[in-house]
């Protein structure tokens, strides 16, 4: 099942993306793009990107794609067996939150950052149920850049739910989504450009 536009932007009226056991919003464009080229090229000039390493299957990788972490203070976040430790923020990271948090009800702490060159880097299945985040927090995931598929795989029924992410666009992901559902960025052969991903968290 693939969805485009399941949002109202006269009412913002917001449509669950998801059937069952879990929330996401697709609020859209939320940025106009001379605002979204101007946030895509400073955070591609400005964040302290270095690419990522994990534990897939007992074996240590170093992935194409880059990340850069920050939050209120130098928190450490473990995932995939790493240990990092976030910067604090710049005012860059800290103008775009406080542009995610005035379109919801939820505020954030933290904040990990993804570059994706080309197309055929993206990310695996996966869910964002690390330890050290907000038990059923909220994740707001701002694109900025190539517009990419983003897809959700329920845990049980292997179920799917996709969505293009546009430039500028906002998704938010709450509730119980990360115990029930999985998400992934599939790498496609497109010239889509590079695509960064900012996504907003709630630390412990």
């Amino acid at each position: 099942m693939t969805f485009t536009d399941l949002f109202e932007n006269d009412g913002m009226k917001l449509v669950n993306l998801l059937p069952r056991d879990g929330e996401v919003n697709y609020h859209g464009k939320i940025l106009d793009t001379v605002t979204a080229d101007r946030y895509l090229d400073k955070c591609m000039s400005e964040l302290r990107w270095e690419h990522d390493r994990a534990f897939i299957y007992g074996k240590e990788i170093t992935t194409k794609r880059k990340v850069a972490w920050y939050a209120d203070a130098p928190v450490s976040y473990t995932y995939s067996g790493y240990t990092k430790v976030a910067l604090v923020w710049p005012d860059l990271l800290r103008e775009i939150k406080q542009v995610v948090e005035s379109h919801c009800t939820d505020v954030f702490n933290s904040c990990l950052a993804n570059v994706y060159s080309v197309g055929e880097e993206g990310m695996s299945w996966h869910s964002d149920a690390e330890k050290d985040l907000v038990e059923n927090g909220t994740i707001a995931a701002l694109s900025l850049g190539g517009e990419r598929k983003f897809s959700f795989k329920h845990k049980q029924t292997g179920e799917t739910v996709a969505l293009c992410l546009a430039h500028g666009s906002l998704l938010i992901m709450k509730g119980i989504t990360q115990k029930h559902w999985l998400h992934s960025l599939p790498k496609t052969r497109k010239n889509v450009g590079p695509r960064v991903s900012l996504t907003f968290r709630q630390m412990r």
